[in-house]
């Protein structure tokens, strides 16, 4: 796959199988093993003999665990698997002809409509034709998205689950997974920098690989999404100075919180700025991928909020280091993002009165609002001072029992009990700010469509004998 494909979803193809109609239950099970045909239609209730059976089942089981489907690779026998019991086989008969019904039957042909990514088609095809299935490719709807499949990668699937909990990318957008990383790892260090701390959670990353655990195990996948955030706090406590809080075991390489928080709180909103500059660059790409360049031009999330950061931190400066080039620079940016604006607000809400009162409020919401964003990175900083001082209070209050064999002892505990809750307490805390930034106000850049998630038709297969 080539790198620039590696920047999108997988190319999506609409096709269509057909099949003879007493050859559908092997065409779906062969579709199920192979798992790369998401199937549209509606679903049909799977009424049947299976499904009377397996509620049959479940009536003398009402403590028992939701079966999980799975296919027989030969219609099975009813009766024989309610004699033994096998939910699970049922259920994937359920499913199974919940699928039959939503095929389109034209005379002995039944014919099934879904999306394929384009580097499985030529091997579906293969699949299908010992069955006398046909693959054809047919032209995609205007207007509908196809499902989106982010491309596999081994160093981007573990922090997938970032993007997943708030939703499917778009099909024509970028994939963000690496801008989303980057990000995430980069605000969760500057709030928990702390050499001790981080070393503690790229070692509990570590020890989830290595786990045996059944409860556990599941989670083995997502270690690199808890290891990175914890490395990227190694980087920050070494750049504070601090070691399990401001021990003066390290030498401090650029600031220490406590010492300079108002640097720190301007580095923050810098560095908040610069990612909504990255945003709003990716959310340009996308806005043209989307809708071409008027949209790009138009859109809050386009070239309009590019240029009304842009021109406010030129107009801030100027008026700060009293350089009125600057000053007027900035200015004229800004009142070009508002132009740009008003042009696609005002396409939107249409002519009238009721259209002007809709465009002047989306104007002070998209102004107010791209300002505010750039001061919610200041929580990058508060956090980041609120992890010190209460690294601080734990070692002034160790500090202070010391001088006794009883003291030395109780100032142990205090050290390990503390340190361990506001580790706790303070992980967690930058864990949830660090995805909260992420979604409201980054990913406000990046998306403006919801996309679907492709879902193929795909279920574990067995043999009668298994079941």
């Amino acid at each position: 796959m080539a790198r620039s494909e590696r920047a999108l979803p997988v190319r999506m193809r609409r096709v269509a199988v057909i099949i003879l109609r007493e050859r559908v239950r092997e065409a779906l099970v062969t579709l199920a093993e192979a798992g790369t045909l998401d199937l549209a239609g509606p679903l049909g209730s799977g009424d049947g003999p299976a499904l009377e059976t397996l509620r049959r089942l479940e009536s003398r089981r009402a403590a028992a665990a939701r079966p999980s489907p799975a296919l027989a690779r030969r219609a099975p026998d009813i009766q024989r698997l309610e004699r033994a019991g096998a939910r699970d086989v049922l259920a994937g008969e359920v499913e199974l002809d919940r699928r039959r019904s939503s095929s389109v039957s034209h005379g002995s042909f039944a014919l099934f409509v879904g999306w394929v990514p384009a580097p499985e088609l030529g091997r579906l095809a293969e699949r299908l034709r010992p069955l006398g299935g046909e693959l054809l490719e047919l032209p995609s709807p205007r207007g509908q998205m196809p499902p989106t499949l982010l491309a596999p990668s081994a160093a981007a699937t573990p922090f997938r689950p970032l993007l997943d909990t708030y939703g499917a990318v778009p099909y024509e957008d970028l994939d963000p997974t690496a801008f989303v990383t980057l990000t995430y790892c980069l605000m969760f260090g500057m709030m928990f920098g702390d050499v001790g701390d981080g070393i503690l959670v790229v070692l509990a990353a570590l020890a989830l690989r290595r786990t045996r655990r059944p409860r556990l195990a599941r989670l083995r996948k997502a270690w690199p999404m808890i290891a990175a955030p914890g490395a990227a706090a190694v980087v920050f406590g070494a750049l504070y100075g601090e070691f399990f809080g401001p021990t003066r075991l390290l030498p401090t390489l650029w600031l220490a919180p406590l010492d300079s928080p108002t640097d720190l709180l301007a580095a923050a909103i810098a560095i908040g700025g610069g990612l909504l500059v990255a945003g709003h660059l990716l959310g340009i790409v996308n806005r043209w991928r989307e809708g071409g360049v008027a949209l790009a031009m138009t859109a809050v999330s386009g070239v309009p909020g590019l240029s009304l950061l842009a021109g406010g931190a030129l107009a801030g400066l100027g008026v700060l280091d009293h350089i009125g080039v600057l000053r007027a620079v900035g200015l004229g940016l800004v009142a070009a993002a508002v132009i740009l604006l008003a042009v696609g607000l005002r396409q939107e809400a249409g002519g009238g009165g009721a259209g002007l009162g809709e465009v002047a409020v989306g104007l002070f919401d998209a102004v107010m609002r791209t300002f505010s964003n750039v001061f919610s990175f200041s929580r990058l900083a508060a956090f980041g001072l609120t992890h010190a001082a209460l690294a601080k209070v734990v070692l002034d209050a160790a500090g202070g029992l010391t001088g006794t064999v009883g003291g030395d002892l109780g100032a142990v505990a205090v050290f390990a009990v503390g340190g361990a809750a506001a580790f706790a307490l303070e992980a967690l805390v930058a864990a949830v700010q660090a995805l909260r930034l992420e979604y409201y106000e980054l990913f406000s850049r990046l998306f403006t469509l919801e996309g679907r998630p492709f879902r193929p038709w795909s279920l574990p297969l067995t043999s009668i004998e298994e079941a």
